[in-house]
């Protein structure tokens, strides 16, 4: 289930303002927001975490828990640069998804583009649908066996 408001989001704010960070770790889903959808025979899900290096994404599946962390670091910023204005939050984000057993968990791709985390996971062949053929022998025929 996807949570479409936080009511826990401006709090957060407001405990940044007092304590003078926006550092951390965080794991709501507002810090990740997603889209998941189906495209012909695979799911995709696509994650915004724009000003993310590459390198500072891991994903991993676990049974059918599939978890994206990353970690937004400030960019640049040398010991005498004083901050006078920081929204962007950094530190670590994470976002849990559970996967459905019909999805091929072994053969997921990934490609970031634009500060989108885009993932497709092929539904496995065992879930789609497939014709069954019937055996049937003639009315008043014997089959013999030898």
């Amino acid at each position: 289930m996807l949570m479409r408001t936080d009511p826990f989001r401006e709090l957060d704010r407001l405990t940044q303002q007092l304590f003078g960070s926006t550092t951390g770790t965080w794991s709501r889903p507002s810090a990740m927001p997603m889209d998941a959808y189906r495209e012909g025979e695979e799911y995709v899900i696509a994650l915004d975490i724009p000003g993310v290096d590459p390198d500072a994404i891991d994903i991993d599946v676990e049974r059918n828990m599939l978890t994206v962390k990353a970690e937004r670091r400030p960019a640049g910023r040398s010991d005498e640069v004083q901050v006078e204005l920081s929204e962007r939050p950094l530190g670590v984000f994470s976002r849990q998804v559970m996967l459905a057993d019909t999805l091929d968990t072994e053969h997921i791709s990934a490609h970031y583009d634009a500060g989108v985390l885009t993932l497709r996971i092929p539904i496995a062949e065992r879930a789609k649908p497939r014709k069954i053929s019937i055996a049937a022998t003639t009315p008043g025929r014997k089959e013999i066996s030898g």
